[in-house]
């Protein structure tokens, strides 16, 4: 289950500001000559890559006061949308994730900024 739909509890979440939920790919537990790792090696890498599930609504921005200074309005913030989308295999650096267990999965929230690369396509679910 790497989507969010409208029968599990993920779509009740709301991820802020420029931050972003992945949900870990499951990394390989074999080196390329086919050595066992342990679980502790393969969490504590500096890259990890993940399956991007929720997206926060961006970087705010402020709004220029149009006007009088005086006059209390409503303050509105607008966002700067982040480059992630739902649905994306995200490569992100380590150090800078949360980890966290919600509904029994695993997954990590991370800044935008910790994210290096993102693969967007239709077939990553398969």
């Amino acid at each position: 289950m790497y989507e969010v739909t409208s029968d599990n509890r993920l779509k009740s979440l709301i991820v802020v500001g420029d931050r972003v939920l992945i949900r870990p790919k499951s990394p390989s537990d074999r080196t390329n000559s086919g050595l066992y790792l342990p679980p502790t090696v393969t969490e504590k890498e500096q890259v990890q890559t993940g399956y991007v599930i929720k997206v926060g609504p961006g970087y705010p921005i402020p709004v220029a006061a149009e006007d009088e200074p005086w006059k209390e309005t409503e303050e509105k913030v607008k966002y700067m949308p982040l480059q992630s989308k739902e649905g994306d295999l995200a490569i992100y650096l380590q150090r800078n994730a949360i980890d966290l267990e919600y509904d029994g999965q695993k997954y990590v929230i991370v800044p935008q900024s910790s994210i290096l690369m993102l693969e967007r396509s239709e077939d990553l679910f398969e």
